[in-house]
């Protein structure tokens, strides 16, 4: 992805959370020298827990087609949930455009309510999972929808209109897309760690390849290891 684009989405993200009512947290808006300065001064758990903005086309390099953008707003620690102690969970904000697919994948530590806040349909494919981890495809699938169990058959499509959600644990296999409209999601979980708990079934990469056309309006969290002390 060019860096130029990438600049292009986070505003045009953040303007689709605050039309749906949510406005994000102030480190949201620090430029990257500012990051640099504020996680050496007093905000070391936006590094160290991977806060702010992922925007991922999965390597595939069609945004438009494969991708994702991500907030993460929250985020505990392993050691912490190691221990059963201290911040336990996460939370993100996520968008999904109209056409745009979401492969399928699973978590093996992670359960995850992902929620519909406003805008079209979202639309879950899901399959259970094999005892090496694998891709079931003839189980059915037992799945909590705000409290409610619901059965569906390997590989159905599940839809949640804006305000419902869906309780994904480890192993559930999930794809997801928008239909009628983009997708404004929210995620709370356990501790996140999108670098080493996603499983794609298909060999994608997780984070982009940024193009540097032009100067970062904002930092990735893919950036940090580069640009953060």
């Amino acid at each position: 992805m060019l860096r130029s684009e990438v600049n292009a989405i986070i505003a045009r993200s953040d303007a689709f959370m605050r039309q749906h009512g949510f406005v994000l947290p102030p480190f949201a808006s620090w430029s990257p020298e500012e990051m640099q300065a504020r996680v050496v001064s007093d905000a070391p758990s936006i590094h160290d827990t991977r806060l702010g903005w992922d925007i991922t086309d999965y390597g595939k390099g069609r945004f438009s087609e494969f991708g994702l953008v991500l907030f993460t707003l929250r985020n505990g620690s392993a050691a912490a949930l190691a221990h059963g102690r201290g911040m336990l969970y996460a939370e993100k904000l996520m968008i999904t455009a109209k056409g745009q697919v979401n492969p399928l994948h699973r978590h093996a530590v992670k359960t995850e309510d992902i929620i519909n806040r406003g805008g079209g349909t979202l639309v879950l494919q899901m399959y259970n999972s094999l005892p090496d981890g694998s891709v079931d495809e003839t189980t059915d699938v037992v799945v909590a929808t705000d409290a409610r169990l619901r059965t569906l058959k390997a590989g159905a499509f599940l839809q949640l209109a804006p305000g419902e959600s869906v309780t994904l644990l480890p192993g559930n296999w999930h794809a997801f897309w928008a239909e009628g409209a983009d997708v404004l999601m929210g995620e709370v979980s356990t501790v996140n760690d999108d670098l080493t708990d996603n499983y794609f079934r298909e060999p994608v990469g997780r984070f982009s390849t940024i193009q540097e056309d032009t100067r970062p309006s904002h930092l990735l969290v893919s950036d940090y290891d580069t640009w953060l002390p």
